[in-house]
């Protein structure tokens, strides 16, 4: 008879804790570097021993680290979901869609149904 697979339970012991996740993340902030997620516990301690070393960053660096990321996010070339001057017809509340009011005056209104 073979043996029952307890591979759910083994990963689960050997996933990092919560408390080593956590300490990572204060690390990472506070030497003002990223980490890979670790998926095993020694993997998680190899990382902060790592972040253990690692020099501190002043905070004056890491401010003008983070604002440098937020500036590229915000006027990269890349960002999608950012609504250019060309899309919007109208200011403040009677703001519309361009693309509506072209396809809105192509439609014909419906008919009003009497019941």
């Amino acid at each position: 008879m073979p043996t029952p697979h307890h591979t759910d339970h083994l990963q689960a012991a050997k996933q990092p804790t919560r408390r080593q996740l956590a300490y990572l993340k204060v690390l990472a902030d506070r030497a003002g570097q990223t980490f890979t997620y670790p998926i095993s516990r020694e993997e998680a301690s190899l990382q902060i021993n790592r972040l253990k070393r690692a020099q501190p960053g002043t905070r004056t660096e890491q401010r003008a680290e983070r604002k440098l990321i937020a500036d590229a996010i915000a006027t990269g070339p890349v960002d999608s979901t950012r609504v250019t001057d060309d899309e919007l017809a109208g200011y403040g509340s009677t703001a519309t869609w361009a693309q509506n009011q072209q396809t809105e005056a192509a439609r014909p209104a419906p008919a009003a149904r009497r019941c």
